[in-house]
């Protein structure tokens, strides 16, 4: 299934959906191709687990609204708090548990 996900005018690709994440994660490169001013980045001191199950730091952390579907009666934009994570992996961003809930969505 392909998901229509929008982050400040920005069109986002490879978008990970799984209920069982309890953080929305944006990867650090999609960060740095999105042009969003570093003032907006908040410090944020804490590891979180990733699905392969290896502990992963995060520095940081920035509050976003998202815009999720497409069409004027079948989209959502919501305000996410992603942790900013600096991996190598092939998605852009993660939403997590909380998200999809607020979305009212079903996975």
């Amino acid at each position: 299934m392909v998901i229509t996900v929008e982050i400040d005018k920005f069109a986002i690709t490879k978008v990970l959906v799984d209920q069982g994440s309890s953080v929305d994660v944006l990867y650090w490169k999609t960060l740095k191709t999105m042009r969003i001013p570093e003032l907006e980045i908040q410090p944020y001191d804490d590891q979180i687990v990733v699905f392969s199950g290896e502990q992963v730091n995060t520095r940081y952390y920035i509050d976003l609204y998202t815009t999720f579907g497409e069409g004027r009666y079948l989209c959502k934009t919501i305000k996410i708090r992603y942790l900013l994570v600096n991996v190598n992996t092939s998605y852009n961003i993660f939403p997590g548990r909380s998200s999809i809930n607020r979305l009212r969505a079903i996975v």
